[in-house]
């Protein structure tokens, strides 16, 4: 069985879901329409630093903290507003965003270029 290359799989979740840019991103955020998720792992956070304000759910534990019915969901990730999921480079995210959506969430994007790029912007930092 050969394997799916991996950014097969990122061009594929790509194509299905919403990329914001990080203006659009932050415009968002800052109009209080959305929130910043980094799925970053804990020493990337340690690190780099993240977005002001970003909530951080783990890419190993997004889904069974988004979803009500687990014994692990996070009530600030049950919100009417949209989740801007962020990683380093928008890879991990593309696949997460795609991934939420398939269990149902609708209100969900990720942020073109990830961490990495809004850092590159001279963009705020925590």
């Amino acid at each position: 069985m050969a394997i799916t290359p991996i950014k097969d799989m990122v061009m594929a979740a790509k194509a299905a879901i919403t990329s914001l840019s990080t203006d659009a991103a932050a415009t968002e955020v800052a109009e209080g329409r959305a929130v910043f998720v980094d799925i970053r792992d804990p020493r990337e956070l340690e690190r780099e630093g993240k977005l002001p304000g970003a909530i951080h759910a783990p890419r190993g534990m997004l889904e069974f903290w988004v979803d009500p019915a687990s014994p692990y969901h996070k009530e600030a990730l049950a919100s009417d507003k949209r989740l801007i999921l962020v990683c380093a480079g928008a890879w991990r995210s593309a696949l997460a965003t795609k991934t939420l959506q398939d269990m149902g969430l609708e209100n969900v994007a990720e942020m073109e270029g990830g961490f990495s790029a809004w850092k590159a912007e001279g963009r705020p930092i925590d």
